[in-house]
């Protein structure tokens, strides 16, 4: 996989930030700790009201997939203060690139990065044929994601759980949903793209 960097300048910020597509198996235990403190920071409440927990060692176990590719962000003094993690893979038979996680530390929410980071992942899945979907799972509790998600396009997919009853009068009522959203192929990507 090739490493890609490039430098933004995120309004309102006046900083300059650098933005680096790396392989979970290239991420520095530097860079892995800011992204876990990052999704503990930003995420682990949500963990722990729902059904799953706030499970560390699986996390970190997650986030060390070799088919895991990060796009990071960094300040001007190296240190990561956003990421999105997504994989090429299949859903129900279906080729997908699949957004594990996006973070961003407070001060960078709604400066547009996050959106940035969003078109990164649909230009990843329309230059990786035969993809032609990008998904993710959001907890529902989670209103703010669900709706920066939504003005993006996505939506519940079809195999997002849904309400249902059980034995002996019980509910399975589910704490997330799986959005998804289709992207169109660009022109001349017939070829997979090798960054990923």
């Amino acid at each position: 996989m090739t490493n890609l960097s490039e430098s933004i300048f995120v309004s309102g910020t006046h900083v300059e930030y650098s933005l680096a597509l790396i392989g979970a198996g290239s991420l520095s235990n530097v860079d892995l700790d800011a992204c876990y403190r990052l999704i503990e920071e930003t995420s682990r409440a949500d963990y722990e009201a729902s059904t799953t927990g706030w499970k560390p060692i699986k996390k970190i176990a997650e986030m060390k997939s070799p088919e895991l590719r990060y796009i990071l962000v960094k300040s001007p003094e190296g240190s990561v203060c956003g990421f999105t993690s997504l994989m090429p893979t299949y859903e129900e038979g279906e080729p997908v690139v699949y957004c594990y996680e996006i973070h961003l530390k407070a001060e960078l929410q709604r400066t547009g990065l996050g959106r940035l980071l969003m078109t990164f992942l649909e230009s990843a899945a329309a230059h990786t044929p035969p993809i032609e979907k990008i998904m993710l799972t959001c907890f529902l509790r989670n209103q703010n994601a669900l709706a920066f998600y939504k003005s993006f396009g996505f939506a519940e997919d079809p195999i997002s759980p849904v309400p249902k009853k059980l034995r002996y009068g019980r509910e399975f009522i589910p704490d997330y949903v799986i959005m998804s959203k289709n992207v169109k192929r660009k022109a001349g990507s017939g070829v997979q793209d090798q960054s990923l």
